[in-house]
């Protein structure tokens, strides 16, 4: 039985009651005291897990500055805060015990564009992406590039000093920083700047904040008087070093200070950094992309800096591993033209050149690069095996997003051990990159290891990602070995182990890079910051005489809490198990499909990533008190009468599963994340599972009754169909459907039904044995339509269409009888009973499949079911049997029809999200059947429409349906006029006769006209 589950996490009093005062205060952010919004704050993409007492959602300035003040009275000076934007960090650069300060869900504005003077000011949530969407217009880009652009703030980029590729061009993120205001740990506000050395003498000029000056006149003075030992201490890089600049807090002549650059790197040790002025870049005229292939990754390294001395803007790395896994996810569709294999040749290695800038030079140096190229391919040299050449735009943001992806694609490797972040971002100097990288493969392969390069190699800096099992303790002791020999070992050659993504835990590693009088230096500039130690404690450095730094490689990790659930039961939930916490599902943009839910809310515990994590927290719990998860699995649920006591005193009684439940009944199923998540985690797919074994404990709602029956149904309500209509259409019962059960908007079926509108025809009569007959030669000429419940039954018109193109194909159709597919019983996670239906659909459609003849899907959704959860249910027993999409047969059968003359007719195609997710191709696919029928059909890459099968009919998902709907889609087809839109997913098309007032017609539908022109 599922027993009630307590977490044991209860706040610690003193937060417990500050919480309290800051609810009574003028403070009017969220607050946010559940452990599931705790549990998800208490991951990031590293290998730790701090739980924080709470989270704080400030929205404004103002809310930081009370949040501040009240914990510096004497009741709450033990309250400790870490500041947290896109949570990206790759070792627990904003994890803590204390509070979490989130300034993404509401301090995420650009606050002013300064396009004469080239500048910007933006409130520290805003995701970096986001920010040069508002600039392109303008002709600018914020040019510090990094991975994760596309859910990573502003904010921690300042606090990391992020780059990424082309830093030896556009540098890190503290170049293009002109100003700060940031809050202090006494709730005052201090604005920074460069601020000549004249003006230092009187504390007036530089601060009307006291404590500000006396920050500003003690790190001044301190940084000057020790200016000899900086110099010569900090190492010679591109990258400098995050954590306490002390090197560019001086200009070069010491005419000019800014403490920003303090701040900058920071990692929230010292101020809440709030708003920042920034510098821009302007846009480029000409951009060209060279992709270099090589016969080792050795050789890639090795030829790097030639490349460099090429002046290029961008040089990029990637070795065969990453490669190979890119092969096998979504992104590669999207570059698979743009990175060819060489015949004959294996590429192991691979170099992404990129120039910049206006066009005459970009050809200059272009041309010169081809003629190097081409001539040590015709010599043999330098394991060059060949290059490909882009200047097109789109194409070059697609290998770039395919290289970005590369950090989660790690993660998507098979077996225990996974590639995973701790020592990746160390940085070199280029020259000593290939020798430096070479002996730290040397020492993982003195560990058995496998692991996983790319980077940044014209800034020495590569990430290399070895793989370990965290919930093993022995591959845990392992971690900390090999942080060590990286540490060394970077210093050997003159670097940093932090050169990229800050420091982190690993501030443990500062002495032996600043030396014993300069790390002095960084406490005391902590101390006159934040001398309780109560901003991000525990990361960097401690002031001094308040101990050790209590955060190092050894602190508690995911592993420690995986590994105390059975290995039995982490196999069967693999998808809670891989998600890597690399955030691909907080993209920031209404344009992605990922993750519709998340974006609706702003709430992370309604994500792929916070879902994965309150179900692991879920079973480790499930273990804890002696439950056999997989037993419990097929367990029979209990009486109806024991249920219905349960779900009565599920007020009175707290019981963890329900903060889990909360978080997936959120979830639309749209199963977005498995396709676009880099580790492919399937949030529809364990959402089911819990689903079955929570509804055990306690009642179902009458509308997951209604959802899971409705296959079964629709044939008895389709014999009567007027009489359906009228029951469930009328005003009163649509009031009671709603108010009793909770459905809203529910369609009405087709009249005429299919049936009706297929009668006399040729295509109806399904008869095997007659099928059968047919001599197999002929048995091409015949296509199988394979009918779905939604538009069988509700659209059969469609169906109708689709039949008369295939005769007008010089085909013959024949519909095969309805067979519930099972989709709405998964999502609801009655699994027994999808199960069978799944199997006894499966059985027929084996049947069929002898026949050789193709069989023929019209809704995305319910096709790729057959491809999926029934080969995730059923395993062997689901048999070889193969329904395509009708894209997929249009495209055979087109092979061997005329094309058609063009004509003037264009369409603009929308897909649906498990379509758009699951065959990232389809558009191309749907494309090339327009053009072979003479007319131009146009994609365009859309979120989620907020229908997702029966989401947007329940009443407690109306409003958020409707608010998806309306960041995307609404705004896209007001542009189009309504002839020419094609919508692809039977839930689409009911989203969008609902909220934009008419039925848009299906692809197949034009298909049809243009046939009969």
């Amino acid at each position: 039985m599922l027993p009630l589950l307590s977490h044991q996490q209860t706040l610690e009093p003193v937060y417990l009651a500050y919480l309290d005062a800051l609810e009574q205060s003028e403070y009017s952010g969220d607050i946010d005291k559940r452990y599931s919004a705790r549990l998800v704050q208490a991951t990031d993409n590293s290998v730790y897990q701090f739980l924080p007492q709470a989270v704080l959602y400030p929205k404004n300035q103002q809310d930081i500055q009370i949040a501040l003040t009240l914990a510096a009275t004497d009741a709450f000076r033990s309250v400790t805060f870490s500041a947290r934007g896109g949570g990206t960090g790759t070792n627990g650069q904003s994890l803590t015990h204390g509070l979490i300060l989130d300034v993404s869900r509401y301090m995420n504005r650009v606050l002013e564009v300064n396009a004469e003077q080239g500048w910007v000011r933006v409130e520290a949530g805003v995701v970096k992406d986001a920010l040069n969407d508002v600039l392109r217009p303008h002709g600018f880009f914020f040019s510090p590039d990094l991975s994760t652009s596309n859910r990573a703030t502003i904010g921690g980029m300042i606090n990391t000093d992020a780059s990424g590729a082309g830093s030896l061009v556009y540098g890190k993120t503290s170049d293009h920083v002109l100003a700060l205001r940031s809050v202090l740990i006494d709730g005052s506000v201090l604005d920074t700047q460069p601020l000549d050395a004249g003006l230092l003498c009187n504390p007036d000029n530089v601060s009307d904040n006291p404590l500000g000056q006396k920050l500003i006149s003690a790190v001044a003075a301190a940084c000057r008087e020790k200016r000899t030992q900086i110099e010569n201490q900090f190492p010679k890089l591109n990258r400098f070093l995050t954590g306490y600049d002390l090197k560019h807090v001086w200009n070069d002549n010491l005419t000019q200070f800014d403490l920003s650059r303090i701040l900058t790197g920071s990692e929230g040790t010292l101020a809440v950094i709030t708003e920042a002025k920034l510098n821009l870049t302007p846009l480029p005229t000409e951009r060209a992309m060279v992709n270099i292939k090589y016969d080792s990754f050795q050789s890639a390294l090795r030829h790097a800096p030639s490349l460099v001395a090429a002046r290029a803007t961008v040089v990029e790395t990637v070795d065969s591993k990453v490669l190979n896994l890119a092969r096998e996810d979504i992104v590669w569709h999207s570059v698979s033209d743009l990175i060819q294999e060489v015949p004959g040749k294996v590429i192991d290695g691979l170099n992404m050149v990129e120039f910049a800038g206006d066009t005459v030079e970009v050809e200059q140096k272009l041309a010169s690069l081809e003629a190097v190229l081409t001539e040590q391919i015709s010599k043999g040299e330098c394991g060059v095996l060949g290059y490909q050449v882009t200047q097109d735009k789109p194409s070059i943001e697609k290998i770039y997003g395919m290289r970005k992806k590369a950090v989660g694609l790690l993660g998507a490797t098979k077996g225990r051990r996974k590639p995973i972040a701790f020592a990746e971002d160390t940085a070199v100097p280029p020259e000593k990159l290939a020798d430096y990288i070479m002996e730290f493969r040397a020492v993982l392969d003195g560990h058995n290891l496998q692991y996983g390069m790319f980077g940044h190699v014209d800034a020495g800096v590569l990430h290399v990602r070895p793989a370990l099992d965290m919930c093993d303790v022995e591959d845990e002791k392992l971690l900390r070995v090999i942080s060590d020999q990286v540490a060394a070992l970077t210093l050997k050659y003159g670097g940093l182990m932090w050169g990229e993504h800050g420091k982190g835990v690993r501030g443990e590693y500062g002495p032996s890079v600043f030396g014993d009088e300069l790390y002095g230096v960084l406490q005391d500039i902590k101390g006159l910051f934040d001398p309780d130690n109560r901003l991000n404690p525990g990361k960097l450095v401690a002031p001094k005489l308040t101990g050790a730094l209590y955060y190092d490689i050894d602190s508690a990790k995911r592993g420690k809490f995986d590994r105390q659930i059975p290995i039995e039961v982490r196999d069967a939930f693999p998808d809670v198990m891989n998600c890597n916490g690399n955030g691909l599902c907080f993209n920031y943009s209404s344009y992605s499909p990922m993750c519709p839910s998340f974006k609706v809310t702003g709430d992370r515990v309604q994500s792929p990533k916070g879902r994965a994590g309150l179900m692991r927290e879920w079973l480790r719990l499930l273990e804890a008190e002696g439950v056999d998860v997989n037993a419990l699995a097929k367990a029979k649920p209990l009486g109806l009468l024991q249920r219905v006591q349960n779900t009565l005193n599920a007020q009175r009684d707290y019981d963890y599963s329900h903060e889990v439940m909360e978080s997936l009944k959120g979830c639309l199923a749209c199963k977005a994340c498995s396709g676009q998540c880099p580790v492919k985690v399937d949030v529809p797919k364990f959402r089911a599972q819990f689903f079955n074994i929570y509804y055990q404990r306690y009642l179902r709602p009458a509308k997951d009754y209604l959802v899971a029956g409705i296959e079964d149904s629709l044939p008895l309500m389709a014999a009567a169909p007027r009489l359906t209509n009228f029951a469930a259409q009328n005003p009163l019962s649509q009031w009671v459907i709603k108010k009793a059960i909770g459905y809203v908007d529910a369609p009405a079926l087709s009249v005429p039904t299919l049936k009706q509108r297929l009668d006399g025809h040729a295509s109806r009569g399904y008869d095997l044995a007659a099928l059968q007959a047919i001599p197999e030669e002929a048995r091409s000429q015949f296509v199988l339509v394979v009918q779905d419940p939604f538009n069988s039954f509700y659209d059969s018109g469609l169906v109708l269409r689709f039949i008369q193109l295939i005769e007008k194909l010089g085909l013959k159709p024949v519909l095969l009888p309805y067979k519930p597919n099972g989709k709405p019983t998964h999502i609801k996670g009655f699994l027994d009973k999808f199960a069978k239906t799944a199997q006894s659909s499966a059985d027929f459609l084996n049947q069929v499949h002898k026949l050789g003849m193709p069989m023929v899907g019209i809704d995305p959704a319910l096709v790729l079911c057959y491809r999926d959860e029934y080969r995730e249910v059923l395993g062997a027993n689901r048999g070889h049997f193969e329904v395509k999409l009708a894209n997929e047969w249009l495209l055979n059968v087109i092979k061997d029809l005329p094309a058609k003359a063009p004509q003037d007719k264009q369409y603009t195609w929308f897909s649906h999200c498990t379509e758009s997710t699951a065959k990232p191709n389809t558009a191309n696919e749907w494309t090339k059947i327009f053009a072979h029928f003479g007319a131009k059909l146009t994609a365009v890459n859309l979120g989620c429409c907020g229908m997702a099968g029966t989401y947007g009919h329940e009443a407690e998902n109306l409003e958020r349906s409707k608010a998806l709907f309306e960041m995307s889609w609404q705004q896209t087809l007001a542009k189009i006029e309504q002839p020419q839109v094609l919508v692809s997913g039977y839930s689409c098309r009911t989203q969008v006769k609902r909220f934009a007032g008419y039925k848009p017609k299906h692809p197949l539908e034009a298909l049809l006209e243009l046939a009969n022109i």
